[in-house]
C-alpha cells in the first residue's frame, strides 16, 4: 500500500486550477485530481491540458475524474471510476495511454468486490457528510472507513468532508491517506492549507513508526 497522505480533488478553486496544481506540485503531493463539476467536456480538457503542464515531469501524478477519454485527451496520468462509470478493467484494456485506475468505493461490499477489478487505488466514503455531491452517497463515519482501510489488499484513501479540523480522527481510526476538497480549493494560499494537512498527516505517520512517539 502506498503511504503519500493528501490526494487533492480540485473542484471550481477559489484561486485557479493552475494556482492549486502549482502548489501541489511544490508541496510534493502524489496525486491530484480534477473533478471540473458542472462543466463541459472542452472546459474539463482545457483545464486538464493546463494542470498536466504544470505536473509535467514532476512525481505529482494527474487524474481526471470519471471520464477516461479526456483524460487522455488532455494527458493525465491517470483517470478516477465510480461505481457506475466503465469498469475499470474495461478502461484498462481500452486506454492503455492511462497509468493510474483508481475506483470510489462506498461500503465494505464495494471494498471487497473492487479486489476483482484490481485498481490502483480505491476511494473510500465518504466519511462525513459533504455538499460537493449532488446526490451524496450514505455516510461511513470514520471508523467504519478506517476498517475498510485496514482490511483493503490495495492503496485506499479516504475522502468526503476531511479537512484539518477532523483529520487527526480519520486517521487515528485507520485512514492512511485522504482526500480533501474544499480546504484548500476555498483557501487564498492552496500551498499553506496543503501544508497544513500534511503536517497532521505527517505527524501520525511518525507516531505510527517503530519506535515513534505522539509526544
Amino acid at each position: 500500500m502506498e503511504r503519500f497522505g493528501l490526494y487533492l480533488v480540485m473542484t471550481n478553486p477559489r484561486t485557479s486550477y493552475v494556482r492549486c496544481a502549482e502548489a501541489a506540485v511544490e508541496a510534493g503531493l502524489r496525486y491530484i485530481q480534477l473533478r471540473h463539476k458542472p462543466g463541459t467536456r472542452a472546459e474539463i480538457v482545457a483545464a486538464g491540458r493546463e494542470i498536466a503542464s504544470v505536473v509535467r515531469g514532476s512525481a505529482t501524478r494527474f487524474i481526471v475524474d470519471d471520464d477516461p477519454a479526456a483524460a487522455v485527451e488532455c494527458g493525465a496520468d491517470g483517470v478516477h471510476l465510480g461505481q457506475t462509470d466503465m469498469p475499470v478493467p474495461e478502461a484498462r484494456a481500452r486506454f492503455s495511454e492511462l497509468s493510474v485506475f483508481g475506483l470510489s468505493t462506498h461500503s465494505p461490499g464495494q471494498a471487497r468486490a473492487a479486489v476483482a477489478a484490481n485498481p490502483d487505488y480505491c476511494g473510500v466514503g465518504p466519511v462525513y457528510r459533504t455538499p460537493t455531491k449532488a446526490v451524496p452517497d450514505p455516510v461511513l463515519g470514520p471508523g467504519t472507513a478506517g476498517e475498510i482501510v485496514k482490511a483493503a489488499p490495495f492503496t485506499t484513501v479516504a475522502i468526503g468532508g476531511i479537512n484539518a479540523g477532523n483529520l487527526s480522527e480519520v486517521l487515528a481510526a485507520g485512514a492512511v491517506n485522504f482526500a480533501v476538497v474544499r480546504d484548500v480549493c476555498l483557501a487564498e494560499n492552496p500551498y499553506d492549507a496543503i501544508r497544513r494537512l500534511q503536517d497532521i498527516w505527517l505527524e501520525v505517520e511518525s507516531a505510527r513508526a517503530p519506535g515513534g512517539s505522539a509526544e
